[in-house]
Formats: structure tokens, sequence, C-alpha cells
């Protein structure tokens, strides 16, 4: 398992305005793009930054969403993307509609940077970043079309670098202003303890329950009549319990079903022996999406950047390339501190 990469740096890339992202992150969800998206938009993005002759690399990056329009229809229980008549076909048939949801967002994105330039000169640290948010200008943002901002001098959409090479009072002082800087918004944070623990829950009545019951579980609200608690001991008056319509989503917050990668379905292929893939001279491997739960949550709520940040996790010989965030690590081992003081 892969550890959080260092990093001395943030560069903030503030309130995108993306047009017909892809709104299909995987086979079983929707809504959102998946966060494979962005580790591969960050990828890319840091071959264009090389090729300009910047040396830096991307370690980790998040995603704040400040405002998302699904295009899709909703007609009681039943949703529909919004989909357009493709072009007819060669012969002048009419070719066959491919479902593909869309959405407009507003985001910003949050990338982890190692730099040793920026160390040693911090002057180059405001002309560096304002190239790369003009590279990113000329890339797709998962499927989807980065628009000009409607006020490009406004401070709001100029990308700007956190220093977090200080100690770690200063590092606490520096992600305290970029946080506040990212309201009002959600980040997205993964939350795999919240199926063991439902595991757990469901196996207590249900033996034979897998983590994919579990996660199925969380995807949905899951609504039961039953009594409301008895009124606690001392009060002054105890009426009698009533029963009513109940559901299990007290206290979860906004949790949601999420990719978070990808699991081999049999040998890696050596390069070029299977025909059409992407790139020939990288190995090629048959793939599924891995699921996991995920939750989003306002900035403010982050104490550090490793509970914001996503990062890579690949095990060839486990057959796992997935996709780390280690919020519920973070979240705990603070919470052991301030148990301890």
């Amino acid at each position: 398992m892969s550890h959080y990469p260092e990093h001395d740096f943030l560069l903030v890339l503030p309130h995108l305005q993306i047009q017909n992202a892809n709104a299909v992150s995987s086979p079983l969800t929707h809504g959102f793009p998946s966060i494979t998206a962005f580790l591969g938009l960050m990828w890319a993005l840091e071959r264009k930054v090389r090729e300009q002759g910047l040396a830096l690399s991307f370690k980790a990056i998040g995603v704040v969403c400040h405002d998302h329009q699904e295009q899709s229809t909703q007609s009681g229980f039943v949703g529909s993307f919004c989909l357009t008549r493709n072009p007819i076909d060669k012969d002048g048939s009419t070719a066959a509609i491919v479902e593909e949801g869309r959405i407009h967002l507003e985001i910003s994105l949050v990338l982890a940077v190692d730099c040793p330039r920026w160390l040693s000169d911090p002057d180059e640290r405001k002309q560096d970043a304002e190239q790369i948010a003009q590279l990113l200008t000329n890339m797709r943002i998962a499927g989807g079309t980065l628009l000009p901002p409607y006020r490009p001098s406004a401070k709001r959409h100029q990308a700007y670098v956190v220093d977090l090479s200080g100690n770690e009072e200063e590092l606490g002082r520096q992600f305290s202003q970029t946080r506040m800087r990212l309201l009002p918004g959600y980040a997205l944070v993964a939350r795999d303890d919240l199926l063991t623990s439902r595991l757990a829950e469901l196996q207590t009545t249900q033996p034979n329950a897998t983590r994919l019951d579990a996660w199925l579980s969380l995807s949905r609200i899951n609504w039961h009549y039953a009594e409301t608690e008895l009124p606690s001991e001392g009060t002054v008056t105890a009426k009698a319990p009533k029963s009513e319509w109940q559901h299990d989503r007290k206290d979860l917050g906004w949790i949601v079903p999420i990719p978070v990668g990808y699991g081999a379905l049999g040998e890696t292929h050596p390069p070029g022996s299977v025909a059409n893939t992407r790139d020939s001279d990288m190995p090629f491997c048959f793939v599924e999406s891995l699921y996991s739960v995920g939750e989003w949550l306002s900035p403010h709520r982050l104490n550090t950047p490793q509970e914001l940040l996503w990062y890579v996790d690949s095990q060839p010989d486990n057959g796992l390339y997935r996709c780390r965030n280690d919020y519920r690590l973070a979240h705990d081992s603070l919470n052991l501190q301030y148990d301890f003081d």
C-alpha cells in the first residue's frame, strides 16, 4: 500500500468553469466525474509543464465543487440524461444514440507540488502558477471544456501557491487560510471505514452479507418502521413510545458511492500485443471498476492537506490500481491527539 506523498507546496487553481464534463463516473455511478479523471488530468498537466521546462512534479490532487448542473431530466422515479443525436453513418443511415451523461461544473483544483526551485527562488512561484493555469486552458477536464472566466483579472480566478515548507504551526495557518478561500463548496473525501462498519452491522442480522451488500446499503436511504427511543431516566414526564418511519442516514453526512480505481481481470499483456489500445508502447491489462464510499465535506471541516488530497496506490502484483485519500487516518490521528491532550 502506498503512503501519502511528501510535498512542500499546494498549487490552487480556483473556480474553474467546466462545460459538459463526464457525469457517468463508472458503470454503476453518476452525478460527478470519477476521481481517476482528475488524477489523469494531473499526470497530463505534469507532462505539459515539463515540456515547457518547468522542473516540478505533482504528487496528489484535491477537488472542491462549488456548483454543478447535471444535464438530465427527472420524471417521477425515472431519470434520463439529456442526449444528442450523433452524425449520420457513412451510408447515410441514422447512427445509434450513445448514452453519455454530461454535467456543468464550477470546481477548484488543489495540486500537491514538489519543486525544489520554489524553495530557493520564491519569486518564481507566481509566474509558474500563471503559466500552469494557462497550459490548463488548452486541456480537457474530465472530458469537459474549460471556459474562460467571466472576469479574468478577478483575484478569485487567479492561480496561487501555498507554501507548506515551514513548521507545523505555519503549515496549519497556511492551510487554514487556503480552506477558507475555497468556501463555499464541498470537497470529496474517502470514507472506506463506513463500509467496514456497515458490513459488521449487516452481519448481525445477515451472516452471509458481503462488502457489496454494505456498499449497496450505504448507496441508498434505508427506511424502517420502528419505535422511537424511550425518554431518558430522570425526565419529568415519561411518555409511551410510538412507532414511526425512520431512516439510517442520521449523523452520516453527505455519503455517496464512488469509483476509486480499477482491478485487473487477468494477466498484463506485453506492449502492442492487444489491438486498438490507446498506447501501443505500454503494457495492457483488462480491468473493472473498484467501488467505495465517499463523503462531501465543507473545506472548513478539513484540518490538513492530507485530508483533502487524493494520490495513487498502484499494486500491479495484486492487480490493483486505485486512488487513496487519508481523510479518515488523519481525522483519527487528530482525535487521538486531542483526547491525549
